[in-house]
């Protein structure tokens, strides 16, 4: 076996476990305690417990063992779960995080938190019961009244478990035991070569009357504490002979339960239920055979297997229903197996860089069939283009995954933050199975992180203000995500306060941002929030008003070329939307020219094209259909050299409410376009998003629509304020 894959392995499964486990705490927070809830978080920690026991990572075994302990008896309901117990567990959740950090980082021989493990087994165990140093047989095992058993002797619960390390067997030989020629007692001595006995007590419940004795009948019993570390099958086989009308039942130690459940828990194909206990050592062959005959001999109305061996107490209620889960979990994982497959990113990423390859490749193979002109290659050509399209499609599919990765991890800090606020805060989640590229995902988190604490911090009042304003007390956080224009959008909205216009601009004005003769559009004042060190925050706390978190939010959206902007009510609410686009591998792209320079639009950003020769157009403002339409000529922008005669055409490009205009020299159609970076020396460049390679081999650049839409309703706002030499005063837009 590989040891560093089943690290992975391990540490993956471990965090997923964690992921599942918060979920259902939160679960039980927001809807009550279910039996579901609690089961599921048990299996989480008994799994991650089992998993790091087989690679010997003794501090993450030893802490997940005490979790389970109280988890044990929370499914039992000896413990309530309360706010302070979900606390609890929560936090204990998270230390598991970090030693589950710590095996992926080769440092688990090291505690990451000693003080910190401290409290929380301390806190734990308050919620354990010692065990007790004597304990007393039930009425049920013992027909007369026992005298002190000593160290050693354990309790029989009705569920058929053992509080003690000890085995306990009970013993009822067949009355003609005599008469067949053996001897009780020399199955007990034979019993001593296993191991010892540590109690033995005689039952003589069925002990009639001494005229009425038969001194060839066998009436005595005996309940046995027996220590020893055979295992199940080698103690049942002392009794081989006499089992068949005797009642043999062997009950395994309290840490034989934990190391049956273990077994279960690990094993690959587990099967049917009596096979699973049988491979598990909780049930022998010859147990599982008298069982099935009950079974079978029952005709009408039979009890499942379960049920009938934890109702004879051969095998301990817990055991079985580990057994069940684990069947269950292996029939839904049979299931998911049909469906899913799991690919390391690595592998994923390769492909994409294959296909874009091939993507190039086919490009060339076009260009190459047009200048031939040879109508069976150029068939070829195209037969060969439209597969390599199917291929980039399902590729990039592959790389799909929901945003609701990123959004499920809020849930958890929206609890914690509100509770350090002292506010009633309440989170709604849509939108959680929109897809996003999963290079995003990971870059995603932070942003989100920044905006959803300060939507918290300065966004929500607190709950005496909400009333005073006629809000319902609790707040409302939403997270949503959609798909729009080939674009993956995503909200963060609260209906808080609302951000202060006044106060923003009075900020920009005395760190010199904005002059006050200045004439801001609301969004132009909103969007200087996101200038480094900006805040209007009149204290500092923990959580935000330093004036850092905002700046590295733009410039992290705008890293995976994506744009951040915030709309606010004062009063309110905001929401601060996020617009991204789903992938940063290959996109459909439209070719334009510009003089003999060739640049790539991204062609689900494209809307339409217009011709604009003849037209008066020196204002960069055309009337389309009544509207007015702000536009960029790109000449102009990149400093490229006009032509004598050019023939210009206007691209409508529109990036969320917003539309502009590309003036470009000619229009070369639908390409697949290859996204390249531009690298360090390139990346002040504003209006460039990436770059591209054509058929021909020359490099293409891709633009940054985004950013020139907004530059140019920038200008388009200034023109109507009279800041752009009066141009709508005169009235001379041009009408399409």
């Amino acid at each position: 076996m590989d040891m560093d894959m089943a690290r992975d392995a391990l540490v993956q499964e471990s965090r997923e476990l964690l992921a599942a486990m918060e979920n259902a705490l939160l679960e039980i927070e927001t809807d009550g305690v279910s039996s579901e809830a609690i089961n599921a978080i048990f299996r989480a920690a008994h799994t991650i417990k089992g998993s790091a026991g087989l690679f010997a990572f003794d501090r993450i075994v030893s802490f997940t063992h005490i979790v389970e302990s109280v988890l044990d008896r929370v499914r039992t309901g000896k413990v309530q779960i309360d706010d302070a117990m979900l606390s609890l567990l929560l936090n204990c959740g998270d230390y598991i995080g970090a030693l589950v950090d710590a095996i992926q980082n080769r440092t688990e021989d090291t505690e990451p938190d000693a003080d910190r493990r401290a409290v929380l087994e301390k806190l734990l165990g308050a919620h354990l019961e010692p065990a007790p140093a004597v304990a007393e047989p039930t009425a049920s095992s013992l027909a007369t009244t026992a005298p002190d058993h000593g160290p050693g002797t354990e309790h029989i619960e009705g569920s058929g478990g053992v509080d003690s390390d000890n085995w306990h067997l009970s013993l009822r030989f067949s009355p003609d035991v005599l008469r067949n020629g053996l001897d009780p007692l020399s199955f007990l001595h034979y019993l001593t070569s296993l191991g010892r006995i540590v109690y033995l007590h005689t039952v003589v419940d069925t002990l009639p009357a001494l005229s009425q004795m038969d001194a060839e009948t066998g009436y005595l019993g005996f309940e046995i504490d027996f220590e020893s570390d055979a295992d199940r099958a080698k103690i049942e086989s002392v009794f081989d002979f006499v089992r068949e009308d005797s009642q043999i039942r062997i009950l395994p130690p309290h840490s034989k339960i934990d190391e049956y459940i273990a077994l279960i828990a690990l094993m690959p194909e587990p099967g049917r239920l009596g096979d699973i206990l049988v491979r598990g050592g909780a049930l022998t062959e010859v147990e599982l055979a008298q069982a099935l005959d009950q079974q079978h001999d029952q005709q009408i109305g039979q009890k499942p297997l379960g049920a009938m061996l934890v109702e004879q107490q051969v095998v301990p209620e817990a055991v079985v229903s580990a057994a069940l889960n684990r069947q269950k979990q292996s029939e839904d994982k049979k299931a998911h197996e049909q469906k899913f497959i799991k690919v390391e990113v690595s592998k994923l990423d390769q492909l994409i860089d294959l296909v874009g390859e091939l993507v190039i490749a086919g490009a060339g193979a076009n260009l190459i069939a047009n200048r031939k002109k040879d109508a069976q290659f150029e068939e070829a050509a195209q037969s060969i283009s439209v597969l390599v399209e199917h291929i980039r499609d399902a590729a990039l599919t592959l790389r799909m995954v929901p945003i609701g990765e990123v959004f499920q991890r809020f849930p958890r800090v929206v609890r914690d933050i509100s509770r350090e606020l002292g506010k009633e805060i309440e989170l709604i989640v849509t939108g959680a199975e929109t897809e996003l590229d999963k290079s995003m995902v990971e870059k995603l988190a932070d942003p989100l992180m920044h905006i959803v604490r300060n939507s918290m911090d300065h966004g929500i009042e607190g709950t005496e203000a909400r009333v005073l304003a006629g809000k319902s007390p609790t707040g409302m956080l939403r997270l949503n995500a959609y798909h729009e224009s080939g674009s993956i959008v995503i909200e963060v909205s609260d209906d808080g306060r609302g951000l202060n216009r006044e106060r923003i601009l009075a900020k920009a004005i005395e760190r010199g941002l904005v002059t006050p003769e200045q004439i801001l559009s609301d969004n132009d004042i909103f969007r200087l929030i996101f200038e480094a060190g900006f805040s209007t925050a009149e204290q500092v706390t923990n959580l935000s008003g330093r004036g850092v978190g905002m700046d590295v939010v733009k410039k992290n959206i705008e890293s995976l070329r994506g744009e951040v902007e915030i709309l606010s009510k004062e009063g309110q609410g905001t929401t601060t939307r996020i617009r991204l686009p789903l992938t940063l591998a290959i996109i459909d792209g439209f070719q334009v020219m510009v003089n003999d320079e060739v640049f790539v639009i991204p062609l689900d950003l494209v809307i339409e094209c217009v011709d604009l020769a003849g037209h008066d157009a020196r204002h960069n403002i055309v009337k389309l259909r009544g509207e007015p339409l702000p536009f960029v000529r790109l000449r102009e922008l990149f400093e490229l050299p006009s032509l004598e005669q050019s023939r210009e055409s206007l691209v409508v490009v529109q990036f969320g409410q917003q539309r502009a205009g590309l003036v470009v020299d000619r229009l070369l159609g639908e390409f697949q376009a290859v996204i390249k970076p531009l690298g360090s020396l390139f990346s002040g460049i504003r209006s460039i998003s990436g770059s591209t390679i054509l058929g021909d081999g020359r490099v293409a650049l891709i633009l940054d629509v985004p950013h020139l839409v907004q530059q140019t309703t920038q200008q388009q706002s200034l023109a109507q304020s009279g800041k752009s030499a009066g141009f709508l005063a005169h009235n001379k837009t041009v009408d399409l």
